[in-house]
């Protein structure tokens, strides 16, 4: 999905799209790329639960938090300034990461990444914006871009664990690498200028509340992993959080030029979408984690063992982000996005009530689930992503890019940590499964506002 255009754009846009669509595909590559390595790199590291949690976190701490901000710079700078200077931070981090000497540089490599990918993640939907001025066309490849998110992190998951088995868990750091040289080079001849709305101011009051809030809070839900709620070290991160994120809407009522105006979010199809992308992303992290766990843990697979286990899973989330485009015109972003949800709460059930039995055949214990989520989530994603960009003028496109992104980022975070409470991974699939069938409820009494099939129709 990532390299190859969608129907209905110009073959003299399809070539960004295509770049772009990488882009952000390998920043949530990178965001899932040490999951299956982590146990291999505490070995090498003498890292303990601790460190290794952390280190698993500072990418997604850093990006979540700053996205916000990279969105207002992305518009305020322009677009392919703020993917430029983005991705040269990305690109460098990930470069110290792939030849870090020891851990308090891969710690540090891995921060500077997520702040990398902040300033990247929301600028290349600017760009994409300019690119394809048209809202119908611009709608169309949204529902092409928002299928990129949960193919990352796919991505990330398998061949992490096949780099890992059969060389270096270190050579996982080479695609960003890659892929931020390949922009850098190829952005000046294939991306459009893109305007910088010089008025307006970056808020960084409301910036550093909310980046400061966000982190906080993020870090102290990740503590939960080893630490019990009660405790300070997770309760201290958590409520001075909570109390950055109570000043920084103050702040941004106040603000005469706000970094997240507070209308934005007032919006119910917007938030119901945001909400979608949210638990999308928790869904499928949640799957990976639980599942590879397990199969590692419990069934005594190998990393490479259990990182083909989730092959089809690709596949179905390919084949399934190639057909949502159609049914999106043809039924609308509501529809597709309520049904993309049911069929993945159906997947996650099946999981709970027999991917996680001992003796539970592959072929018929867990495959049928993840092929009902892949495929679900997909179209989840894809739907969601035309509604939350819906009717956002275009210079306000890197701070829907940036809500979007941060909507993906906390997700998972915030649904891990509430699941860890539950203490069964049976119960907790069970629950995720619900989640997604009320919000699924929810979506099915959205209407199509802005536009009608026939208009996003190729």
């Amino acid at each position: 999905m990532a390299t190859t255009a969608d129907a209905s754009i110009t073959p003299a846009a399809g070539p960004a799209f295509a770049l772009l669509g990488t882009v952000q595909t390998a920043l949530i590559f990178t965001l899932t790329s040490l999951t299956v390595p982590l146990p291999r790199i505490g070995r090498e590291l003498s890292l303990g639960r601790d460190d290794l949690v952390l280190l698993s976190a500072a990418y997604g701490l850093a990006f979540s938090g700053l996205l916000l901000l990279g969105g207002r710079v992305a518009d305020r700078f322009g677009g392919r300034r703020g993917l430029t200077v983005g991705l040269l931070v990305f690109t460098t981090a990930s470069l110290a990461a792939l030849l870090v000497p020891g851990p308090g540089t891969l710690l540090a490599a891995r921060f500077a990444q997520g702040a990398g990918a902040a300033l990247t993640a929301p600028a290349a939907m600017a760009v994409l914006r300019t690119t394809l001025p048209d809202t119908a066309a611009y709608g169309r490849a949204m529902a092409t871009w928002g299928g990129l998110s949960v193919l990352g992190a796919t991505a990330g998951n398998l061949l992490s664990g096949v780099v890992s088995a059969l060389t270096s868990w270190r050579l996982t750091f080479a695609v960003p690498v890659a892929v931020g040289s390949l922009t850098l080079t190829l952005a000046p001849r294939l991306l459009p200028t893109t305007p910088a709305f010089a008025g307006r101011s970056l808020d960084l009051l409301g910036a550093s509340l909310a980046t400061a809030g966000i982190t906080l809070v993020s870090y102290g839900l990740v503590l939960t992993d080893s630490h019990p709620w009660g405790t300070r070290s997770v309760l201290a991160p958590l409520l001075t959080g909570a109390a950055l994120l109570a000043a920084f809407l103050i702040t941004e009522h106040r603000a005469h030029d706000p970094l997240l105006p507070l209308g934005f979010l007032r919006d119910k199809r917007r938030a119901l979408a945001l909400a979608a992308i949210g638990l999308t992303a928790a869904g499928v992290a949640t799957t990976f984690i639980l599942l590879s766990l397990h199969l590692q843990q419990d069934r005594g697979w190998s990393a490479l063992r259990t990182s083909a286990a989730f092959v089809p899973f690709a596949v179905a989330l390919i084949g399934s982000g190639r057909t949502t485009g159609p049914l999106i015109a043809r039924y609308g972003a509501p529809a597709v996005t309520a049904c993309g949800l049911a069929l993945s709460a159906t997947g996650l059930a099946l999981l709970a009530l027999t991917g996680l039995a001992p003796h539970s055949p592959y072929a018929y214990g867990l495959l049928p689930g993840l092929l009902m989520l892949a495929t679900g989530a997909a179209a989840a994603f894809a739907g969601a992503a035309v509604l939350a960009t819906d009717g956002v003028e275009a210079r306000e496109t890197g701070l829907a890019g940036g809500v979007m992104n941060t909507a993906m980022e906390l997700g998972p975070t915030v649904v891990l940590a509430a699941l860890l409470t539950l203490g069964s991974d049976t119960t907790s699939l069970a629950a995720t499964a619900a989640a997604f069938a009320a919000v699924a409820l929810l979506h099915m009494r959205v209407k199509q506002r802005t536009h009608s099939p026939r208009e996003l129709s190729p």
